[in-house]
């Protein structure tokens, strides 16, 4: 897509309710001022952004919202070690004060962190009110902002407080990704690759042969792939919104991702670098098994190295550290630790049924 193709559209359902959500991805989309209105009606808004994301965004979305409508604003402090009960308070305290009612709706303007607050914050404010993401960070737009999970962390672990609060709307637009450090970029595209490795094997290797143009940001290239997590996602979401099942595959990596996440204090790796070295764990494991082929964890290294993502733990990590972390996580079943495997590519498969020593050997 050149500089001056026309903004993209794309509405993609996205629940396992009764009722469906649009996603609206392109590049302009936050400059397309029919979108929020569309969705908001004549609703007051709870805003919350972070003092990051504030400055770059803000503007173009009050303009979108008018004059005719109670605005709440919140900013909050930027980063992973923010998403807590504190900030949770925060915002539902700065709706309370400004009389918020029910029928209002949250937006949640920026990355992960501040989708999962406010989303959290909307599902619990006077027990339930609506809410919409514009994630800013890629990782955002292909992963946290779809799906209903909403969260903050706890000094015991990552996400271990919160609620499935569907929102009502995803407007992504990809021109927010130009202001994203390499480090943030990068780490949204370790859960893309996710994606590819367990749901879709065309994607992943599409994704091998696309590193020069994610490199550069092609928006053409970047629609695409958000798009194509976003199918994915949405089509695991609404086989098993709750996950009591499927969804569960969608947490590759991630139990030894936040182990380091939690290990290493909240906000010293970022999500996407944990995930990363999580992945690569777990696809060791799945090739000690014989579930994959090698070439298919070559692959995925390779790909990471090359946004110079993480792929080995950190130094001062050893097994006893990750089964002292792991065992808080919340997918955590009869004391019995889940991990998700690869059973080939583009398919994956949770199991409790992994030994320390197969760990061990992976790390």
């Amino acid at each position: 897509m050149s500089q001056n193709a026309p903004r993209v559209e794309v509405r993609l359902p996205a629940t396992s309710t009764d009722r469906q959500y649009p996603i609206y991805i392109g590049r302009g989309t936050l400059e397309q001022g029919a979108i929020l209105p569309k969705l908001l009606g004549d609703r007051g808004v709870c805003l919350v952004t972070n003092e990051t994301v504030g400055p770059l965004y803000e503007a173009l979305v009050l303009e979108s919202l008018g004059d005719q409508r109670k605005v709440t604003r919140v900013l909050l402090p930027d980063g992973e070690s923010h998403k807590t009960l504190e900030s949770f308070g925060t915002i539902v305290t700065a709706a309370l004060e400004d009389q918020q009612e029910r029928s209002c709706v949250f937006i949640a303007l920026g990355g992960g962190v501040v989708g999962d607050i406010t989303g959290f914050a909307a599902a619990a404010f006077l027990r339930g009110a609506d809410f919409i993401q514009i994630p800013t960070t890629l990782l955002a737009q292909v992963d946290s902002s779809v799906g209903g999970k909403t969260a903050i962390n706890h000094p015991m672990g990552k996400n271990l407080i919160g609620a499935f609060h569907q929102p009502i709307g995803v407007i992504i637009d990809t021109m927010t990704l130009n202001t994203l450090s390499e480090r943030e970029f990068a780490a949204g595209l370790a859960e893309v690759v996710k994606y590819g490795l367990i749901a879709d094997a065309h994607f992943f290797h599409r994704l091998l042969e696309s590193v020069d143009a994610l490199k550069r940001r092609d928006q053409a290239t970047i629609s695409e792939v958000i798009s194509r997590c976003c199918e994915i996602k949405a089509d695991i979401v609404n086989q098993d919104e709750r996950e009591g099942g499927v969804r569960a595959v969608l947490n590759f990596g991630h139990t030894f991702g936040h182990a380091i996440e939690r290990e290493l204090g909240f906000g010293q790796w970022l999500h996407g670098e944990a995930v990363a070295v999580g992945m690569v764990i777990a696809t060791r494991i799945s090739v000690a098994r014989g579930q994959i082929d090698v070439q298919v964890l070559e692959g995925l290294v390779r790909f990471l190295e090359t946004f110079d993502l993480p792929t080995a733990p950190p130094p001062e990590m050893g097994l006893d550290d990750f089964m002292r972390a792991m065992q808080g996580d919340k997918k955590v079943q009869s004391g019995k630790i889940r991990f998700v495997l690869l059973d080939g590519l583009g398919g994956a498969c949770v199991t409790a049924d992994v030994d320390e020593s197969e760990i061990a050997a992976s790390l």
